[in-house]
This record gives C-alpha cells, structure tokens and sequence, in this order.
C-alpha cells in the first residue's frame, strides 16, 4: 500500500508567533487533484509554505514525499523543494530576464550543466504548454495567460512529485482563468498530484476534485454537490 503524498496529523500550523491552523488531521494522495479553499486569512497560504517548508511546523507531525517537516534540517529543504513545483498567483518571473534564463536559472540551481539538456528540455515543456517559441522574450511581452504557462512550466522542469499552485487564476480574466485550469486538468489527467488554492468556486465546479475547507481555524475536508 502506499504511503500519501502528503499527510499531517495533529499538526499546528503557526506564523509570526500566532496559530493559524490546529488539529491539521489531511491527507493527499498521489494523483489526487486537491482544492484548498476558505476566505482570505483561513491559512490557505500558510498551510502551501508549511508544505514547501516556509514555516516551520512546530507541532504534530506532516510530512511531504519522504520528508519529514517537523524534523527537517535547513540544508535538506532544497532536496524537498527539487520534489515540488510551485505555482504562484503573481508568477513570479525575473523581468531583467528572458524566459529562457528564467527557466535555465531553474535547472542550473538544481545541477543541470549540459546546454544542450537545458535547452531541450526548456523547449520540451514549454511546447507541452502551448507556448512554443516564446524563449527569446521577456515577461512584460507576454499576456497574463502566456505568464502562467511560464510559471507552470518553471514548476514543472524538475518533472516533480506534487504542483502546489496557490491561486493560479487569481490574476486573470474568466475566459484565460479557464484555459489555466485546462492545463492544470490535463496535468492532473497524466498523474499529477495537484494541490490547488482557490477562491474560485466556479473552478471547482468545472473541475471537480477533493476539497479541503479552511475555516476558523481549523481544516476539514468537504463532499462536492454534483450539479447538473
């Protein structure tokens, strides 16, 4: 039987001294597509950085893949974030940079050294996303939606375990956020394990998935209604 991806028990989750989450009892297994919602302040972005291992967790236990976040070493953290894509709602690209030196940055910093394997494999996921041909231009060139794809396919260089993706569409029109969504379903279709935060509810709906709940500070998983 295999282990979750990610699973916590008892956690608590805290930031800058004060406890955001308590009794964190989830978890995730691999090739689930996970929804994490709740209103602004829940600890949606608090419980991704726990994942990542931002914050520290400081009580239970939670662990990611086979690392253990309650007892990791700061030198073992860039081992656990090799395992993970991440995906941010700003996209977070070097503007200083081209698109192919943002991703060449990423793979060099995880000792990728041959050229030509860097080269290869930014044009392999880049064509994989639809958006083929765009190495040579620079993040204000680009549409909104060209940008996530970018910051999809930074995430997924390292063909990692886990997307986290913490408000991917937030900074989108409906019709791009849909099409953003799209790429995450086809990922997930292929065996991604997929942790999505949202507050996007119409998402959830086009894309059905397990939900987890944030609330008064607590996490709980809730059972999706099928609409017609």
């Amino acid at each position: 039987m295999k282990l979750p991806l990610v699973q916590f028990e008892n956690a608590t989750i805290i930031q800058n001294k004060q406890t955001i989450l308590s009794d964190v009892n989830i978890e995730v297994q691999q090739g689930d597509f996970t929804f994490l919602i709740g209103k602004t302040g829940t600890g949606k972005s608090s419980l991704i950085k726990t994942l990542y291992a931002d914050l520290p967790l400081q009580s239970g236990t939670g662990r990611v893949s086979d690392f253990n976040l309650a007892e990791i070493k700061q030198r073992e953290i860039p081992f656990l974030r090799r395992r993970l894509g991440v995906v941010f709602q700003d996209f977070k690209l070097l503007s200083d940079r081209s698109i192919f030196e943002n991703l060449s940055f990423v793979l060099k910093s995880t000792g990728w050294k041959d050229k030509k394997e860097i080269k290869e494999r930014i044009e392999e996921v880049l064509d994989s996303l639809g958006v083929e041909g765009i190495s040579g231009k620079y993040a204000f060139e680009l549409s909104g939606g060209e940008q996530q794809r970018v910051a999809i396919a930074r995430a997924l260089l390292n063909e990692p375990e886990l997307i986290i993706a913490d408000e991917p569409t937030g900074n989108l029109d409906p019709q791009t956020s849909l099409e953003i969504m799209e790429v995450f379903r086809g990922l997930h279709q292929k065996g991604m394990t997929i942790i999505m935060a949202t507050h996007d509810y119409n998402m959830i709906v086009k894309f059905p998935g397990k939900i987890l709940r944030c609330d008064a500070g607590k996490i709980y998983e809730v059972v999706q209604k099928n609409e017609a």
